[in-house]
């Protein structure tokens, strides 16, 4: 019943293709009807033979031509149809497999932070690739051959009681035979399948972790250990994956065996009737062919339904991803932001993560009130933990709270579409996240309906023109992965103007030159001076030297607000802003 629910998931990924699929299961009917037609055809063209062979009346061609013509004619349609739908399914397949794909990446690509943070992106990537492939490939397989087989079976079996009771008994015993041997190897092998999934993401996870960090591995001699890692787990796929096998081989024997034994009953049984003249040569010739063609079909369903198992794991995981509802999200009535002007204010917010098993929720920001107005620069500082980056989470919806509201121009957040909230917020993070494409490609990010020469402004507002300078190809130089090509001021400075050129009311600077050096940190800072001009302004950071301009400094500790003011009032307050000064030598010892 789980196979069942499974492949119902799948033929409702046909979407706007179900009604040529519905054409191309009845044309599938009609080729079953055909090729049983057949197999009768030549039983009543081996009956006319022998009658006409016991008796004195010489057969005439005329005599067979309407039979001769029926098989042709339904051996023509078998071809022809055939044809037809091998070709219009192959097509649907595909543009369903690129269908699905889309509509995952999509998905993904909406859901919440948190999710991507807890499945490693080799994992999603082979989910999405694996996912699609399956569900193509078993669109294919059922509309080409499958469905016929299974609407053979259908109509063979009840007709064939219409024929010869007796021998469709046999038939019906195979069948029997067939279905018990699957179900049995299905209820043994079905958990075994799932730890072999299992193995295959964590063989994806760490190939595309040892790809990835290349440097790391041959820089710490690493490539052995990494390689020996890899080959552990293959020998442990194997070892889930060898018992899978067994079971399905030890089912294809016993198979095999029930065939022949059938084939053999029916000629026996076949034989014993028509000498108790209850069957005719031309019913022991059909039942024959029948019981080939049966045999051929339950093979055909088996190895449908052991495919579908086989990849059911690789299913479920596709669908779990699909299932996922992103827990931010637009809400009813939601509307259209438009241009904001920047006034954020914060009403008594309340943010906890979800606790791990036995364990209680921890508020990660508590009873946050605070306001910032238009073009003024807040900063926020204090220990890693504290609260910071959660708050300004919130700020843009990664999270929404739990408790109290966050406003925008007197608006709740929540009451805006995400999308054009987000259009009204810039984000530099402390780690530059670029695409491996073209400078351009990942400006246009900021913008893409940009103009070259507005291309060109955000670079020389960003401190970032030595670098196109120094690149071969300018804006059309090719970034390597994640930005490996540049330094990191240089990533940060075009993701800098990558932000300039989004033009948000509202930005936020992630520790945005923490890991950079004094001398690419003054050009950094320059930049940062530049976009941070007449907006809405959240800067963390962990250097206070870095916020000294600041308007109103924000500082954190456990979740909450415990000091507020600019950088000489809270150095004159002697709190807790004063000590974390005082270790950066900001300020004089007391």
């Amino acid at each position: 019943m789980q196979l069942l629910h499974l492949y119902m998931r799948v033929l409702r990924q046909l979407g706007p293709e179900t009604r040529l699929a519905s054409v191309l299961v009845a044309a599938n009917l009609g080729l079953a009807i055909a090729q049983f037609a057949e197999p009768v055809l030549f039983g009543r063209i081996i009956d006319a033979l022998s009658r006409a062979q016991g008796s004195d009346t010489p057969l005439r061609m005329a005599d067979l031509a309407p039979l001769l013509a029926a098989w042709v004619g339904f051996g023509l349609f078998v071809i022809g149809a055939g044809v037809l739908v091998a070709l219009h399914a192959d097509r649907l397949a595909h543009r369903r497999r690129l269908a699905i794909m889309a509509h995952f990446f999509e998905h993904a690509l909406n859901l919440p932070l948190n999710f991507h943070a807890g499945m490693h992106s080799g994992r999603l990537f082979k989910v999405m690739l694996e996912g699609a492939g399956t569900i193509s490939a078993l669109l294919l397989n059922f509309l080409r051959e499958n469905c016929a087989a299974a609407l053979s079976l259908v109509v063979l079996l009840p007709l064939s009681l219409f024929l010869n009771w007796r021998l469709a008994m046999l038939l019906l015993c195979l069948v029997g035979v067939f279905t018990v041997l699957t179900t049995v190897v299905l209820r043994y092998t079905e958990t075994l399948q799932g730890q072999v999934q299992q193995h295959h993401n964590v063989l994806a996870e760490r190939t595309t972790d040892a790809l990835g960090n290349v440097p790391v591995i041959q820089s710490f001699t690493r490539i052995e250990a990494e390689v020996l890692d890899l080959r552990k787990t293959i020998d442990r796929l194997l070892a889930a994956q060898i018992p899978v096998l067994s079971w399905w081989a030890l089912a294809a024997v016993a198979t095999r065996a029930a065939v022949t034994l059938t084939v053999l009953s029916i000629l026996l049984a076949g034989t014993w009737l028509y000498m108790h003249g209850q069957a005719t040569v031309g019913d022991i010739v059909t039942f024959m062919t029948l019981a080939g063609m049966l045999i051929a079909k339950l093979q055909t369903v088996v190895g449908f339904v052991n495919t579908i198992f086989l990849e059911a794991p690789k299913l479920r995981d596709f669908f779990d991803v699909l299932d996922t509802v992103p827990q931010v999200r637009n809400l009813p009535g939601s509307v259209d932001a438009g241009r904001l002007e920047g006034v954020v204010e914060f009403d008594g917010v309340g943010f906890s993560y979800p606790a791990a098993r036995d364990q209680l929720p921890r508020m990660a920001v508590q009873g946050l009130s605070f306001r910032a107005h238009r073009g003024e620069t807040i900063a926020m500082v204090g220990a890693t933990g504290s609260g910071k980056s959660t708050t300004l989470s919130l700020l843009h919806r990664v999270f929404d709270p739990q408790q109290g509201a966050i406003r925008i121009d007197g608006k709740d957040i929540r009451d805006y579409t995400l999308t054009s909230l987000r259009r009204n917020i810039g984000v530099v993070f402390q780690e530059p996240m670029l695409f491996a494409r073209t400078i351009e490609e990942n400006l246009r990010v900021g913008n893409p309906s940009a103009t070259r020469a507005q291309l060109l402004e955000a670079c020389e507002r960003a401190q970032a023109m030595d670098l196109l300078e120094r690149q071969p190809g300018g804006l059309n130089a090719l970034v390597a992965e994640r930005g490996r090509s540049l330094s990191g001021g240089e990533r940060q400075r075009l993701s800098i103007a990558r932000a300039l050129l989004k033009n948000p009311p509202i930005l936020i600077l992630d520790e945005a030159t923490s890991a950079l050096d004094a001398a690419t940190e003054v050009k950094v800072q320059a930049a940062l001076d530049e976009v941070m001009r007449d907006r809405t302004t959240f800067v963390i950071a962990h250097r206070l030297a870095t916020v000294r301009n600041a308007d109103r400094i924000l500082v954190f500790e456990d979740g909450r607000i415990v000091e507020s003011g600019s950088f000489g009032e809270l150095i004159s307050l002697g709190g807790r802003f004063a000590t974390l000064a005082r270790a950066q030598l900001l300020a004089p010892e007391p």
